[in-house]
């Protein structure tokens, strides 16, 4: 009777395999959206491809449907369930707006998906699809991006950038064969991982060292990193993009 209960208690391994498993049919990959409420979507809205990409390591996901850059986290359970959580978006107004709207409010009402011939539907009970997304194969992201960058730009705090970085500037060092990043925050070290697809980028929470700092440099750079969501390299000039605005620019050491 030990014996039995003993195993009672165990958890499931195939269970717990089937959980991970479904996560990675959907995560890591971008999803291109090819139908809302039951109607085809355009190939390109506002000349940009609609599309959500769900990124595993942190549980977070990215999306846009020709406007703004949505994002937020999301909750993969058993039996395929799914739930999105709206974290900060941009809010410019633009043509075409109800293609967000609808791709928002699908998003807030889906409590499942489902996943086959690379196409991953997000539905609400047993209803039909609320949206249809198809899978999109990722270009090879630039090798451009490899080496040390150092920061000479940051939006958001009012302090000019030599106030807040008085001692020294804030670098990212990218490792595009295994996505990982490390670098100095202005005051400590500190390593990352990232997801990349394309000109698309998230990053992790960033792992540091836990010397003191001064003023508000290092939680600025921290949780604008974690803002970014595109990147574009012109030259020696690597801009980190949130939604579409260059949030941070580095330079090339």
């Amino acid at each position: 009777m030990l014996n039995a209960c003993s195993s009672l208690n165990k958890s499931n391994p195939s269970k717990e395999n089937s959980k991970s498993m479904s996560n990675q049919v959907i995560t890591d990959k971008k999803w291109k959206l090819i139908e809302l409420e039951g109607k085809p979507v355009a190939d390109k809205i506002n000349g940009k491809e609609p599309f959500i990409l769900l990124q595993k390591a942190d549980n977070r996901y990215s999306a846009s449907a020709g406007c703004n850059g949505l994002g937020g986290n999301f909750e993969i359970s058993d039996n395929n369930r799914i739930k999105f959580t709206q974290g900060m978006s941009t809010m410019m107004a633009c043509d075409h707006m109800e293609i967000e709207t609808g791709l928002n409010r699908a998003l807030v009402t889906a409590d499942n998906y489902t996943v086959g011939d690379n196409t991953l539907s997000i539905n609400k009970g047993r209803m039909a699809a609320l949206a249809r997304f198809k899978v999109v194969t990722a270009p090879v992201a630039s090798k451009a991006l490899n080496g040390t960058w150092e920061l000479d730009y940051i939006s958001g705090p009012r302090i000019a950038f030599d106030g807040l970085y008085p001692n020294k500037k804030p670098t990212i060092i990218f490792d595009l064969s295994a996505t990982k990043a490390n670098g100095n925050s202005g005051c400590n070290n500190y390593n990352t991982t990232f997801t990349i697809d394309g000109n698309n980028i998230r990053f992790a929470d960033p792992m540091s060292t836990k010397m003191a700092c001064e003023g508000i440099g290092e939680a600025t750079f921290f949780k604008t990193l974690k803002t970014i969501s595109k990147y574009d390299v012109s030259g020696t000039t690597l801009n980190l993009i949130m939604g579409d605005i260059a949030v941070m620019r580095f330079k090339k050491k």
